[in-house]
């Protein structure tokens, strides 16, 4: 029995929210923190805190890249303070691009919505690169690129389909680190001002 203790005071310290709190609304005005953010005081919290509609619509197009970002991280979405768990919608237009990155604040899951993807990601010990053809209703988990490069059939290399993709997150605001890609890699250069 004593040897179970310290393994339960790990699996209760593993959660954001204490055991005794069903939320924390994040209070934006007061500032993120280490922790998350302050919660709102429970008084002025209303159902709309626990709702987002962001990810219903396109949002507007990142260039170069040729897709469009629609995130609800905690900072647009502060029902989500502090447990952990965020989304983003990625729209994929013809030939769209997510540049090799990485979530160190997170892992990524990304699910297709409609379209077909190429996605993979690069390992760290033996530089071995693991990619994947993704289509409708299809999962891939370490996820740390994709590509909309699907082409009509003319064999022209022509992407004509757009493609949407939903990322999820073990972090209510996870980071987006942005790794450069060399030309050979892509087989385009990749210039960004972050």
């Amino acid at each position: 029995m004593l040897l179970l203790l310290p393994l339960l005071s790990l699996i209760m310290s593993s959660r954001s929210l204490p055991l005794n709190q069903d939320f924390c609304v994040g209070d934006l005005a007061r500032g993120d923190t280490p922790a998350s953010y302050p919660c709102k005081p429970e008084a002025t919290v209303t159902a709309e805190d626990f709702c987002y509609r962001g990810l219903a619509t396109t949002s507007p197009t990142v260039n170069p890249f040729n897709i469009a970002l629609s995130s609800a991280f905690s900072t647009k979405f502060p029902g989500m303070n502090g447990i952990g768990i965020s989304a983003t919608r990625v729209d994929f237009f013809p030939g769209g691009i997510v540049p090799l990155h990485s979530h160190p604040s997170g892992t990524e899951l990304i699910y297709v919505v409609k379209g077909t993807l190429s996605a993979g990601f690069i390992s760290s010990t033996s530089n071995k690169v693991y990619t994947s053809t993704l289509r409708k209703g299809d999962l891939m988990g370490l996820l740390h690129f994709q590509i909309n490069d699907w082409c009509d059939g003319d064999g022209n290399g022509n992407n004509v389909t757009a493609a949407m993709a939903l990322s999820f997150y073990s972090s209510s605001n996870p980071v987006l680190q942005i790794t450069l890609l060399q030309k050979q890699f892509f087989h385009r250069s990749v210039v960004m001002d972050v």
